[in-house]
């Protein structure tokens, strides 16, 4: 034993005595370091295992952007002027819920703009009139 054994050090010396750590699956086998030398690896290993898509990483003011920008095509299966209206309205609420988000980092920030609920009714209309 040694003399400057720390309680930690003692309770793995004890649990390997004690076999606790026979037969475990990757006993004897090399630990799976897939990205070495990759500064990020911990973020990839973090992904995989998580199985996060692309859309869990963007940031909310960008994933915003990125919804304005498939008005109104992705509104068109709506059946109705009141689902798009709402729709419009909710995402126009979620815009400013974002601006009162903290500001992070230095920088100029990215913005979302609501979108026209007006305008957009009318696109709806129109893109439906020509199916």
């Amino acid at each position: 034993m040694d003399p400057y054994e720390t309680a930690v050090d003692r309770a793995i010396r004890e649990a390997a005595e004690r076999g606790a750590f026979d037969n475990l699956s990757g006993a004897g086998k090399p630990l799976p370091l897939r990205h070495t030398g990759d500064a990020d690896w911990w973020l990839k290993e973090l992904v995989e295992r998580e199985q996060i898509t692309g859309g869990e990483l963007v940031p909310p003011t960008i994933a915003l952007r990125r919804e304005a920008d498939t008005f109104p095509e992705s509104l068109a299966g709506l059946a109705s002027e009141e689902s798009v209206r709402e729709i419009l309205t909710h995402f126009n609420e979620r815009v400013r819920a974002d601006w009162r988000r903290p500001g992070v980092g230095k920088g100029t920030p990215v913005i979302a703009r609501p979108v026209d609920v007006e305008a957009m009714v009318e696109a709806w209309k129109a893109l439906r009139a020509q199916h």
